[in-house]
């Protein structure tokens, strides 16, 4: 009689052990897809904000009629314009308080350097994960397979008949679907970390950028060089929010 090979009666017919090693991958498998869509979405998004963000900025516009149109949103800025916004909120604040152009620029920097720590942690949620994943996985598989292929040499132990092919193939296949199922959670993980951390690290340096650059204009408006109508713009449009 022919054994059946297929895979769900290799999993069915696995060991418990190998059956629980199987179902871990398979949840470690469906958790890491479920991070690599929602991550290219949010990065996706982060670098359309940052496009169209970076566009307006540049326009040449005046700095406080951005300030009051993007703190008009009822959703919360997040990127360059959550950097922005941080910035220029305690620029025009200190400012209007009368503090030396040096502090200014010190609060201004540390407001935006906050701001910016916090979109490099949102940025980096989850890609630990799919580091883990990608490289714990195999091991996992591997050891599944390594338990399933014991098994199957005592049980041939215990027969006190010839082994052949056909009583040893079913066990070794069984234990081998574990490292398949390894590979098949580790490889997608490993791909998609590499690619999102490369793509995070492209953003974490845009927004450097653009904080450098950000500060270079708020400190030659801080010592008078920048427009008396960005600062009068400024501190119109804090002294309308603190009212």
């Amino acid at each position: 009689m022919q054994a059946d090979l297929s895979i769900l009666s290799l999993v069915l017919g696995a060991s418990p052990v190998v059956q629980l090693v199987m179902a871990l991958l398979l949840l470690a498998s469906v958790a890491s897809w479920t991070v690599i869509i929602r991550k290219w979405s949010v990065l996706k998004a982060a670098r359309r904000q940052a496009d169209a963000f970076e566009e307006r900025f540049w326009s040449g516009g005046d700095l406080g009629a951005l300030y009051r149109q993007i703190t008009t949103r009822a959703a919360e800025n997040t990127g360059m314009a959550g950097i922005f916004e941080a910035g220029f909120r305690e620029f025009a604040r200190l400012r209007g308080q009368g503090a030396e152009p040096r502090a200014v620029m010190d609060g201004a920097h540390r407001a935006m350097r906050v701001v910016l720590a916090r979109e490099v942690d949102a940025l980096e949620t989850h890609l630990p994960f799919l580091a883990t994943v990608g490289s714990t996985s195999p091991y996992v598989g591997l050891f599944g397979t390594v338990w399933g292929i014991m098994n199957s040499f005592r049980a041939l132990g215990a027969m006190h008949q010839q082994a052949t092919l056909a009583l040893v193939a079913p066990g070794i296949a069984e234990a081998l679907v574990a490292t398949a199922m390894g590979l098949f959670a580790a490889i997608p993980a490993v791909i998609a970390y590499n690619r999102y951390a490369s793509e995070v690290e492209r953003l974490v340096n845009r927004y450097d950028t653009f904080l450098e650059e950000f500060s270079t204009l708020l400190a030659r408006e801080a010592h008078g060089r920048g427009g008396a109508g960005r600062a009068t713009a400024a501190r119109g449009a804090t002294a309308g929010e603190e009212a």
